[in-house]
C-alpha cells in the first residue's frame, strides 16, 4: 500500500441543489472549512481518514480533488454501486464516467499501474473520476435523497488507500493489491460454496416442495460422495406474494409450503444442505405503515425504512426464524433496490430521487444499509449468508458470499454471456479478499445452448468462486450429466489451486482468454453471428 498525498482541494455541498463552497485549508493541508462544515485528514497506516462535521445544517457531499493526472495513454477501471450489469471495462479517461469505489490505471508504454480507493464500509457512498487534470473523490453523505443532519457527530466518512505506481506488477495482481488494501478482515466460507438454485429455469412459478427434493436429489447424485455437501437452494416462489415478493417470512405458501422446517430437513436427509432466498426491505402485506419508508415506491412490494429500530428489529427476526427452520444458507436480496428505488446501473452518481428522507435524519444511507447488514449477520450467526442485489463494498467482512453481478439467464445464452463473465473477470480480484465470489448461477436449460453454459461451468469451476448450477430435469442427458459431475468435483474441490485470470479483460468486456492452473485456455462465448441480438 502507497503513502495517500492530501488533496490540493475540497469542496462542500451543503443542500440537494449542489451549490459548491470551496473550502479553505489551513497552513498543513490536514483539515478544510467552508459553511459551518469542519473536513479533516488523518494519515494512519491504515489511509487517509476523511472526518467531516456539520453542526446545525444539512450536508449532501464532500468532494476532495487531487491535481495528479495520468498519462495520456493510460486505461482506467472502476468498480460498480452494487451488482455489475456487464458494463466492467478498462478505457481510456472519460472524465464524466463514474467510478465507485475505486480505480485502478495502468499505462501500456511504461508498465505502471496506480490506483485508489476507500477502505470497505465507510459511512459515505464513495466514486471517483478521472480527468486530463487530476482525480476526484466524491463522498455522498445523503439520508435518501436530501441532506443529512450530522448533529454533533464528528462522522469518520471514509478511509483513502493508495497503492503504486508499480512497474512490476500486471493489472490483474495490481487490483488484487488494491482489495487487499481495503479489506483485511473478509469473511470467507471454510468450505468451498457449490449447490444447485431452481430460479433460471422455474423462475419462481410451478414449483413445490417434490421439485426441490429433486433437485436436492441431484445435486447430491452429482457431488457423488464428495466430502463437501452441496447446497440446495430454495429460491423465490415459497412464499406468498409472487415471484420476487416481499415479507411478511413468517410462514411459506400455504397449501404447497405448509412446512418449511419440514423442508429444511428432508433437504439434509437427500445429503444437501439447505438454502433459502428472501426479500428483507420490503412488504408484499403491509400491517404497519409506519415501516415503510417515504421517496419512490414501485409495483406491489412497498419498501421499509431501514433506519427504523424496530424494521431493523423484524429482519432480525425473520433470519432467526430462517435459521431456526434449518436453512444453513440465508440468500437475502433487493435491499439496494427497495432502499433507494433505482437499481445499480440505474443509479449513477445522484443514486436515488431527489426530495425524500428517511425517520431518522441523521443517518447517511451507507450507514442505513451497514445497519441492515449487520443485523442480519449477527441474526445469522455462524449461518452462511450471501448477499444478491446488495453493496459489495459495504458488505465486504459481514457477508460470506457476494453476488457480484446482475442475473444470468435460463433463456438466454447471451445475458449470462453479458452478465457473468464480465462480473468473474472484473471482480475476481475481491475473491477472498471482500468474500467468496458469486458470479451467478450456471443454467442448464433446453432454452440454452449446453455449449456455451459448460464452458461457464467450466471456468466457474475452475476459478474456485461459488459455484451454483441451475438444471431443469429435461435438460439433462449422459453428456450433461458427466459435464456437471466434473465440474462440481473440481469447485468442490476449491478449483485450480491457483485459480485464474483473464488474460485478454484490457480489450474486451467479456475476456476469452485465461489461464487456468499453469497454462491457458479458450472460451469461446460467442456464436456463429456474434452476440446474441436476443436479451431478457
Amino acid at each position: 500500500m502507497a503513502d495517500v498525498p492530501l488533496p490540493e482541494d475540497v469542496y462542500v455541498f451543503l443542500d440537494a441543489q449542489d451549490v459548491a463552497s470551496r473550502a479553505v485549508p489551513n497552513a498543513d493541508l490536514s483539515a478544510f472549512a467552508a459553511s459551518g462544515v469542519l473536513v479533516e485528514l488523518e494519515a494512519t497506516g491504515l489511509g487517509l481518514h476523511v472526518y467531516v462535521s456539520c453542526a446545525g445544517q444539512g450536508l449532501s457531499r464532500l468532494v476532495l480533488r487531487w491535481r495528479a493526472p495520468l498519462p495520456d495513454e493510460a486505461l482506467v477501471l472502476g468498480d460498480a454501486w452494487e451488482r455489475s450489469y456487464g458494463e466492467l471495462q478498462w478505457r481510456h479517461r472519460q472524465p464524466e464516467r463514474v467510478l465507485p469505489w475505486y480505480w485502478l490505471a495502468y499505462d501500456a508504454a511504461t508498465g505502471e499501474t496506480r490506483g485508489m480507493g476507500v477502505r470497505v464500509r465507510p459511512a459515505a457512498f464513495c466514486s471517483w473520476a478521472v480527468d486530463e487534470d487530476g482525480t476526484t473523490l466524491c463522498l455522498d453523505l445523503r439520508n435518501g435523497g436530501l441532506p443529512v443532519h450530522l448533529g454533533h457527530r464528528r462522522l469518520l466518512a471514509a478511509v483513502v488507500v493508495a497503492v503504486g505506481p508499480d512497474r512490476g506488477t500486471s493489472p490483474f495482481d495490481a487490483l488484487g493489491a488494491l482489495c487487499q488494501a481495503m479489506c483485511d478482515d473478509p469473511r470467507f466460507p471454510a468450505a468451498p460454496v457449490v449447490g444447485a438454485n431452481n430460479w433460471y429455469y422455474a423462475y419462481g412459478e410451478g414449483f413445490g416442495p417434490a421439485e426441490v427434493l429433486r433437485d436436492a436429489d441431484a445435486i447430491s447424485e452429482l457431488a457423488d460422495g464428495h466430502r463437501v455437501a452441496p447446497f440446495c437452494v430454495v429460491d423465490a416462489g415459497w412464499s406468498a406474494g409472487g415471484n420476487a415478493p416481499g415479507g411478511p417470512w413468517t410462514a411459506g405458501l400455504p397449501g404447497v409450503f405448509d412446512d418449511m422446517s419440514g423442508l429444511a430437513a428432508d433437504i439434509s436427509a437427500r445429503g444437501a444442505r439447505p438454502g433459502i432466498w428472501f426479500r428483507p426491505a420490503a412488504l408484499s402485506f403491509v400491517d404497519n405503515t409506519r415501516l415503510l419508508r417515504a421517496g419512490p415506491q414501485e409495483g406491489g412490494e412497498k419498501a421499509l425504512d431501514l433506519s427504523r429500530p424496530e424494521t431493523l428489529d423484524t429482519i432480525a427476526a425473520d433470519v432467526r426464524r430462517l435459521v431456526g427452520w434449518g436453512y444453513q444458507l440465508i440468500k437475502h436480496d433487493f435491499s439496494t433496490y427497495d432502499h433507494f428505488g433505482k437499481w445499480g446501473f440505474q443509479m449513477t452518481r445522484d443514486l436515488t430521487d431527489p426530495g425524500w428522507g428517511l425517520a431518522d435524519r441523521g443517518v447517511t444511507n451507507a450507514e442505513v444499509l451497514l445497519g441492515l447488514y449487520r443485523t442480519i449477520r449477527e441474526a445469522a450467526g455462524e449461518t452462511l449468508v450471501i448477499g444478491c442485489n446488495t453493496v459489495g463494498h459495504l458488505a465486504a467482512g459481514l457477508t460470506d458470499i457476494q453476488r457480484t453481478g446482475d442475473d444470468s439467464s435460463g433463456r438466454y445464452w447471451e445475458r449470462t454471456r453479458k452478465m457473468s463473465v464480465n462480473t468473474l473477470a472484473f471482480r475476481l480480484a475481491q475473491h477472498g479478499r471482500f468474500f467468496c465470489l458469486d458470479a451467478d448461477c450456471v443454467p442448464c436449460t433446453p432454452a440454452t445452448p449446453w455449449e456455451h453454459n459448460r464452458q461457464m461451468l467450466d471456468l466457474v469451476a475452475r476459478s474456485g468462486t461459488a459455484l451454483f448450477v441451475s438444471v431443469d430435469p429435461r435438460a439433462r442427458d449422459k453428456a450433461v450429466d458427466a459435464d456437471l459431475r466434473a465440474a462440481l468435483r473440481t469447485a468442490l474441490d476449491g478449483g485450480e489451486p491457483t485459480g485464474v485470470q483473464p488474460l485478454d479483460w484490457l480489450h474486451t468486456t467479456s475476456p476469452r482468454k485465461w489461464r487456468a492452473g499453469t497454462g491457458p485456455r479458450l472460451y469461446e462465448w460467442l456464436g456463429p453471428y456474434g452476440a446474441d441480438v436476443r436479451t431478457d
